[in-house]
């Protein structure tokens, strides 16, 4: 069990990026959801010990995360949004490196580890190629591979799945849903999709606050009958926002499609539509004033 008890952060430039965050986060998959600037980086980077808060605590079973960082980081493995390595290494040289530094020395040890990752994350058969020749994916194959030396209790991944091609996601996601079965991983991300196909439980972050936390099974239960659709002309859209609850807008069939909150029915042009992850996350930041562009 990772627990987050009153974190907060406030940058120099007084940008109050955590506020009083608190969190418990069981074994297994979770999800943290947050647009841009929600401070989803931030509250990675604290506990993966790159940087310190003003105020509160993280422990991970019996460790103190802010006391003893490197108790915390011989159990930690990270995967950063911005992820560099030396482009023209292969894998398995890196992976021999990082886990030498992680404390892997025997050198059979280590031989059998890497290996076993590498045909974990499906890099085997180009272990000896440079890393600058991956594609994106493969980039983040391996950066899962990193993660998970030396057996961590808690992996970090931020933003994993950005710009990658559907192929590739969908690689990730089974990689992602294998190690995320005894272990706790966080998966740090503003793409809803990734949450609502891996997650068990998530938490939704906008400027610096937690605005709901929950299982996504049970969270949906909240617009129970209070979701309606309809089409309407792309010219239309700002009426229907001055008009109704418009939380959410997407292009269908070359058509505008928008999603209405209300308890009952906004009119006959309307019909009632099953909920997703994706309406909980637009009408959640909706209801705390943030604004989102669609």
């Amino acid at each position: 069990m990772l627990s987050i008890k009153n974190l907060s952060k406030t940058y120099a430039n007084g940008v109050e990026a955590l506020k009083n965050i608190s969190l418990e986060i069981p074994t297994g998959m979770f999800g943290l959801l947050g647009p841009n600037g929600a401070g989803k980086s931030t509250l990675m980077r604290t506990l993966a010990t790159l940087q310190e808060p003003d105020s509160g605590e993280a422990t991970l079973g019996d460790i103190d995360i802010i006391n003893d960082k490197d108790g915390l980081r011989r159990v930690l493995g990270y995967l950063p949004q911005e992820f560099g390595v030396y482009p023209r290494v292969s894998p398995l040289l890196m992976l021999d490196h990082l886990a030498t530094l992680k404390g892997v020395t025997h050198s059979g040890e280590r031989k059998e580890l890497i290996e076993a990752l590498l045909h974990q994350t499906n890099l085997y058969d180009v272990r000896k190629k440079a890393i600058d020749t991956f594609s994106g994916g493969m980039k983040q194959r391996f950066g899962i591979a990193q993660a998970m030396i030396g057996e961590p209790k808690l992996i970090i991944v931020d933003e994993p799945t950005a710009g990658l091609d559907p192929s590739e996601r969908n690689r990730f996601h089974n990689l992602l849903a294998e190690i995320g079965e005894n272990i706790v991983v966080i998966l740090s991300t503003h793409i809803v999709e990734d949450v609502s196909d891996l997650c068990a439980n998530m938490a939704i972050l906008g400027n610096g606050e937690i605005l709901l936390t929950g299982r996504p099974t049970e969270v949906l239960k909240q617009l129970k009958n209070r979701l309606w659709r309809t089409r309407i002309k792309r010219s239309e859209l700002e009426q229907y926002r001055a008009e109704h609850q418009v939380i959410l807008s997407h292009l269908s069939a070359g058509e505008t499609v928008i999603h209405v909150l209300a308890d009952q029915s906004p009119g006959d042009l309307f019909e009632p539509v099953e909920a997703n992850l994706e309406d909980i996350y637009f009408s959640t930041l909706s209801a705390n004033g943030i604004s989102v562009s669609f």
